[in-house]
């Protein structure tokens, strides 16, 4: 059995992560068969440094250099930081490979190109998709190897204006046992590309995958490393697509921004509240608006519900852009406190567009879509707030843009919990123009007629 450099064995599973002095059959950890494998890394010698106190340091100014795309430089925060190390996660076929590579020919300085290194493609492909995409070839140095090592090697001898890294599961470097897609191998290309970033002050992008659960893949010290994460999100299916500010440390976090996928690449969109509900027909019974709050840029989402009768002994729910778990509390609390009842009928909700709503605020709207489709009366309304288990509706922040951009959309009635008022579902039903069998109190629900 072979040591490594410092002397002392370690081995590391190649699933989680976990380090050990010795082997096993299995990852103590995981518990997965076969997992642990000898890690030999090379031990550096730290750089002598010095602490120097806050008021010496000064401040250096943050230099940002816009993309070129408004919504990528409203995600960043107004541009690409010299030195930045931003990561880019997203679902197989979302359009993260698209996004950067327009990206790239636009970040191209005059004597400075910009350096893509891709292990999932050769460089005709890329050249291909390229051309496609109406990109300026001339502006993007194209290399297919899976050597992080040598990318490294390319990126400082031509120092390109930016280098993109597609995808850090399909690179590994000599010095680290295991294939690409280790949680040593990630980890240790992803510190390699970060020191390279910090070290020549040109920024990196590195595109990540994700998991089934929809989170990047590989450690989680991976995003503590980089200074950006973002995700691009959005149904395959459909042509809209979100990125998402997930950290950052120059500017604002939670910010978004909105694309559609066309035939010439990812387009940006200033407006895409028009885009998605420009067909909406609100005389429908199940079809009610929410209006999200995607960072600080409220988008109108469509939620639409349909209860048909089944003669199935078990009623199917199936849920598409909310969560599961709480669309099943809501029809729990109709059936109880508005006496909406949803015994022998199939329940099917979805969030229109292909996107995930994951805020409480959208409560209201799911229950009053369903029992607009279980009572076959149309609702018409845009609506929001968060609904408890005992059968009150609560307000959720935000509501004076939420309002707003209801308005801005046309939509003439909108269905919230008054500030600072705990409010009854059954009252919310009502206020919605919708039948409930349940005798109602004091009406405090807010309706507003523009």
């Amino acid at each position: 059995m072979a040591k490594s450099v410092n002397g002392h064995v370690r081995f590391e599973c190649r699933s989680c992560g976990f380090h050990s002095g010795k082997w096993m059959g299995f990852c103590p950890q995981c518990r997965e068969k076969g997992a642990l494998l000898e890690f030999r890394g090379a031990k550096q010698r730290p750089a002598s440094s010095k602490a120097v106190s806050l008021a010496a340091a000064g401040a250096d100014p943050v230099e940002r250099r816009p993309v070129g795309i408004a919504e990528i430089d409203r995600v960043l925060g107004g541009g690409l930081v010299s030195g930045a190390a931003v990561l880019v996660g997203g679902e197989p076929g979302v359009g993260k490979s698209t996004l950067l590579l327009q990206a790239a020919a636009l970040l191209a300085a005059p004597g400075r190109a910009t350096l893509v290194a891709s292990a999932e493609e050769s460089v005709g492909q890329i050249a291909l998709r390229a051309r496609r995409l109406g990109v300026e070839l001339d502006k993007v140095l194209v290399t297919a190897t899976n050597d992080v090592d040598e990318v490294i090697r390319l990126a400082e001898e031509s120092q390109p204006a930016a280098l993109v890294v597609d995808s850090i599961q399909t690179f590994a470097t000599g010095d680290v046992d295991g294939s690409p897609g280790m949680v040593a191998q990630v980890r240790e290309c992803g510190a390699r590309l970060v020191a390279l970033a910090k070290r020549s002050s040109v920024p990196v992008f590195i595109v990540g995958h994700v998991t089934k659960e929809g989170s990047i893949a590989g450690p989680k010290l991976l995003e503590h490393m980089v200074d950006v994460v973002l995700y691009l999100e959005g149904d395959p299916d459909w042509g809209l697509r979100l990125l998402r500010n997930l950290k950052n440390r120059f500017g604002a976090v939670h910010q978004v921004g909105f694309f559609e996928m066309q035939e010439l690449g990812l387009v940006e969109l200033s407006d895409p509240g028009s885009v998605m509900n420009g067909g909406w027909q609100g005389d429908v019974p199940g079809s009610v608006l929410f209006p999200s709050m995607e960072g600080r840029r409220p988008l109108l989402l469509e939620v639409q519900a349909l209860v048909a009768p089944t003669s199935l002994p078990q009623p199917r729910r199936s849920v598409k852009g909310l969560e599961a778990a709480r669309v099943h509390q809501i029809i729990a609390v109709l059936e109880r406190h508005a006496g909406v009842s949803f015994a022998g009928q199939d329940v099917f909700v979805s969030v229109v567009g292909g996107f995930r709503v994951r805020e409480p605020g959208a409560d209201l709207a799911v229950a009053l879509a369903l029992a607009s489709s279980r009572t076959g009366e149309p609702a018409g309304v845009a609506a929001w707030g968060e609904v408890g288990l005992t059968g009150e509706v609560r307000s959720v922040g935000q509501g004076d843009h939420r309002r707003d951009e209801a308005k801005r959309m046309g939509v003439t009635t909108v269905v919230a919990s008054g500030e600072g008022e705990i409010d009854r579902i059954s009252e919310a039903l009502l206020a919605a123009g919708l039948s409930t069998p349940t005798p109602l109190a004091s009406r405090r629900v807010v309706r507003a007629d523009f």
